[in-house]
């Protein structure tokens, strides 16, 4: 949701982390080239390598979001669908995801979401807040009000896109976004208990290595090397 606090809360929660095993991917309008492919591949070029944090900064679920608020969008994508905004096109699109999201965690990446829930009124407070002062000017856009004119349509179409795509392997984490300070502890506490539960853990030296690596040692004392 906009003014929900994603960038805060990203920069907030993962301070903490290696930059050099960390990447951030923020989603904007789909370009020309991306139109051209179905709509989960601009997602799939920026997935994480093993051993890698990827962060989706908005995803392939403005594709069932947005799109849905707004169905003309759907028009530039060039798709097979005789009808665009029926109940079997969406049904569809959730079912990719799903099935997606599946094949990604069978092959070793752990996907987790977080859906910020602002309330209307919070979220009236934050674009006043970015209009009256100067320093927050930058952040505010006329679109985001503009998308504040659907709020009703946003919330039926994020209901009904979590409780089709929220599943065992990558559940939905709804997150009350009202007081950010509380929305950063609750999404730190999931992460750090997800990450406790992949057993990571350093390689371990066998004996032959440690075999080679005192060799290695008593050269570099004698100067051998």
């Amino acid at each position: 949701m906009d003014a929900a606090g994603k960038d805060g809360a990203i920069r907030h929660v993962m301070s903490g982390v290696n930059p050099q095993g960390c990447r951030v991917h923020s989603f904007k309008h789909p370009s020309a080239t991306e139109l051209e492919h179905d709509f989960l591949w601009r997602s799939h070029c920026a997935l994480p390598e093993r051993g890698q944090i990827g962060i989706f900064n908005r995803s392939y679920y403005e594709e069932v979001l947005i799109v849905k608020v707004q169905p003309q969008l759907l028009e530039a994508q060039k798709l097979p669908y005789k009808n665009l905004n029926s109940g079997s096109f969406w049904r569809d699109r959730y079912r990719s995801i799903v099935a997606s999201e599946a094949h990604l965690v069978r092959n070793g990446t752990k996907v987790i979401k977080f859906f910020l829930h602002l309330s209307k009124e919070e979220q009236c407070r934050r674009f006043l807040d970015r209009i009256d002062n100067p320093k927050k000017n930058w952040k505010f856009s006329e679109a985001d009000t503009a998308q504040r004119q659907h709020w009703d349509s946003y919330m039926s179409a994020y209901a009904e896109c979590l409780s089709n795509t929220s599943t065992k392997v990558a559940p939905w984490y709804v997150i009350p976004a009202d007081d950010k300070k509380n929305a950063r502890l609750i999404i730190s506490s999931i992460i750090n208990e997800t990450l406790a539960g992949l057993d990571l853990a350093y390689p371990e030296t066998n004996d032959a290595r440690r075999t080679k690596l005192e060799e290695i040692r008593t050269k570099l004392l004698q100067g051998e090397l």
